[in-house]
């Protein structure tokens, strides 16, 4: 080709370069929490996370245990998939084994890390107790938020969620955010790296636009580093699904954020009430759930920025019959998540940790042994009857490293099966090259 139209494509191109690299960077290495657990302000302590892996496994063993617990979560899971492609389903001694392996390893984690992500909310779960109130539960909560992370089962991540951008509270929210960080600040000495502030019912794109404002202003006064405090948004109106001008107006809120969004979070009873759909209907499953989550995963796709679904209110409490109901209605629902593409969702109650952590578990065990064998196949080149390609090797990559960082994998597992070092692993995961 000359040179002259090789530069004038590159002067044609050089637009979408730049929208590309800046705009769409791939995936960041920062690891995404497989849930997120919301907790009302005034009810916040610093070893919260502790008390509810506890309360979680002395519920599980007043209900049959965890063994048990696996076993149906696992069932469940080997009807909905049906015979194994190429194999026959797995022997009783089979899943037996699995359970086992399983339960332990879920009760390691409730002792361990039962909440990944921990979230005290000043928006619903709170409500309006006042400003003098919340003035002093938001000061509170702070100090115990950072008092925590020296508990034991301490979560990998904690923030808060402030009243929105909207009218009537928008002053309010924007208080408790300005005093909530000038009190983790002071008590901690630097701003945490695990701190995620999350903005809710965000229905405009100047919402975001005026949250970066926000942001700036914190930074100045506190004299912090320019694009330090980030921020997470919750899809809970159906304004920013579908814009008045028709467009669709998530991805330009995204990018609004101009590089400070984190997350995008499903909120599953205000998107849904506001749709008009019945409360007795409203759920993480409905259709305009999934239309919703589908624009969201466009939005999210090579920028970096997480994605979680949302929440049941279905709650494993009462009757044993409702406990185990409710129990089986949650598994199935985060494995639905994990199996559309979605890491990660919301948890409201400790009796809710079991289900969460033994569906996740599950679904990654269950294909670990086999991507590690493609992927082991890609990177050395050989034979198989699968011809992977690099997007498909970053995917396994990926699942391998989603599947390490929540404990459902140990580090012998993914390295022995691959051939792999755990950096060798994570570089895959971001670029899908073995160099």
């Amino acid at each position: 080709m000359e040179q002259t139209t090789l530069a004038d494509i590159d002067s044609l191109l050089k637009d979408t370069d730049e929208l590309l690299a800046t705009r769409y960077p791939g995936e960041r290495d920062v690891r995404q929490p497989v849930h997120t657990v919301y907790v009302p302000g005034h009810l916040s302590t610093p070893d919260l996370p502790r008390s509810w892996g506890e309360q979680a496994l002395d519920f599980v063993d007043a209900h049959g245990g965890m063994l048990q617990l696996a076993e149906r979560v696992i069932t469940a899971a080997r009807k909905e998939a049906g015979p194994q492609a190429g194999g026959q389903m797995p022997s009783l001694h089979q899943v037996a084994r699995e359970a086992d392996l399983l339960a332990e390893a879920v009760t390691s984690k409730l002792r361990r890390e039962p909440i990944e992500d921990l979230r005290i909310d000043f928006e619903d779960g709170f409500g309006d107790q006042g400003d003098e109130a919340e003035d002093e539960w938001v000061a509170r909560a702070a100090r115990d938020a950072v008092a925590g992370q020296s508990e034991t089962a301490a979560p990998a991540f904690y923030g808060i969620r402030f009243k929105c951008m909207e009218e009537p509270t928008r002053a309010r929210g924007l208080r408790t955010l300005d005093r909530f960080l000038a009190e983790v600040l002071a008590a901690n000495g630097s701003l945490p790296a695990n701190l995620v502030l999350t903005l809710p019912k965000v229905s405009t794109v100047d919402q975001v636009r005026a949250m970066v404002l926000a942001c700036r202003d914190i930074e100045a006064r506190h004299g912090l580093a320019e694009g330090s405090v980030t921020f997470e948004i919750q899809v809970e109106t159906p304004q920013l699904v579908l814009g008045a001008d028709g467009t669709v107006p998530l991805a330009p809120a995204l990018h609004a954020g101009a590089g400070r969004v984190t997350s995008l979070h499903y909120g599953t009873y205000d998107y849904s009430a506001s749709i008009g759909v019945a409360a007795a209907y409203q759920a993480m499953d409905h259709p305009v759930a999934d239309f919703a989550k589908n624009q969201m995963m466009l939005a999210v796709a090579g920028t970096g920025v997480h994605l979680s679904d949302g929440s049941t209110n279905i709650l494993p409490l009462g009757e044993p019959e409702d406990v185990h109901r409710a129990w089986s209605l949650h598994a199935s629902l985060v494995r639905r998540h994990l199996k559309r593409g979605i890491y990660q969702g919301w948890d409201l109650h400790p009796h809710q940790l079991p289900t969460r952590f033994l569906a996740t578990f599950a679904f990654y065990r269950e294909g670990g042994p086999k991507a590690a064998q493609r992927l082991r196949n890609y990177v050395f080149k050989e034979d198989s009857t699968v011809l992977d390609e690099p997007a498909t090797a970053k995917a396994l990559a990926r699942y391998l490293s989603r599947g390490l960082a929540c404990g459902a994998h140990t580090e012998e597992f993914v390295t022995t099966r691959t051939n792999l070092s755990l950096g060798e692993l994570e570089n895959l995961a971001r670029t899908g090259s073995p160099n």
